[in-house]
């Protein structure tokens, strides 16, 4: 009886063990994107952060910060879910921001959890107070070494109902062979974001389908129900190419499984063909 309740109990401590690790056993994943990149941001990193629902890493996120420092992105966009709307802490998110925008500049989009929360003004207000970009249904241009780029933001969904008219008209005017990027809060809206032409849209919303599964992928995300088509990584059609981040934190359901917070950077490396 001795030995059966040491093996319950080594049993239980290595799965609460294995649940801590899948839920903050922070990764940074990086990739490059080379398509109609311009000459001038050869080289330029792009670090995203998304969904991080008030989670902490570390006392005052120095975990986090510390990984983006080290990672040296030239920008940070944060695609939506800084704070979740079950336990909304405008402390927690700011303490975060106001450590990363030391290291880099920020450019922000809403996500459903702000504007579920009640305190999406307000944040909004403490983010532009903290030196952030919020794009909310804006452009911004980014310039180097003589070259541009487009950097739209598309406020979430929830608020903003005519999105393609909306992000039509971001649209309208830019240079015809203007490399444009795409900070939107949801992956599913992918058909969208390849109808409107932009060449590259960082994304989102699915927690990585919370629970991944090998061969299957991730088993649930919200909007895209069971068995979701965008929860991680890059997905391509036409001219156009989305990145999913599995996200930082967590909601409803407290436990990530085979689906570590990840951090993601997109390396831009122009292609001379």
């Amino acid at each position: 009886m001795k030995f059966f309740k040491n093996k319950v109990i080594c049993s239980f401590l290595c799965l609460a063990g294995f649940l801590y690790w899948q839920n903050n056993g922070l990764i940074l994943t990086q990739t490059t994107y080379t398509k109609k990149v311009p000459k001038g941001f050869d080289g330029y990193k792009i670090l995203q952060v998304s969904d991080l629902q008030n989670k902490c890493f570390g006392q005052n996120q120095e975990r986090i910060l510390e990984k983006i420092r080290n990672a040296a992105p030239d920008i940070i966009v944060i695609t939506g879910d800084l704070i979740d709307r079950n336990r909304t802490n405008l402390d927690t998110a700011m303490t975060f921001v106001e450590g990363a925008v030391n290291i880099a500049p920020i450019y922000y989009v809403s996500g459903n959890h702000e504007h579920q929360s009640g305190y999406f003004e307000e944040l909004a207000e403490e983010l532009t107070e903290a030196g952030v970009t919020v794009l909310e249904n804006g452009k911004s241009v980014l310039q180097k070494n003589g070259d541009m780029i487009e950097l739209i933001g598309l406020a979430d969904k929830r608020v903003n109902p005519y999105y393609q008219e909306v992000l039509a008209t971001l649209l309208k005017g830019s240079e015809e062979d203007a490399f444009q990027i795409l900070l939107s809060h949801r992956p599913e809206l992918f058909e969208a974001y390849v109808a409107s032409g932009v060449n590259l849209a960082f994304t989102g919303h699915a927690h990585g389908g919370q629970i991944r599964l090998p061969f299957i992928g991730g088993i649930f995300a919200p909007n895209q129900g069971f068995f979701p088509v965008y929860t991680s990584g890059v997905y391509e059609k036409k001219n156009t190419a989305m990145v999913v981040s599995r996200g930082l934190g967590n909601s409803t359901f407290p436990f990530r499984i085979f689906n570590r917070p990840e951090l993601v950077m997109i390396t831009l490396r122009y292609e001379n063909i």
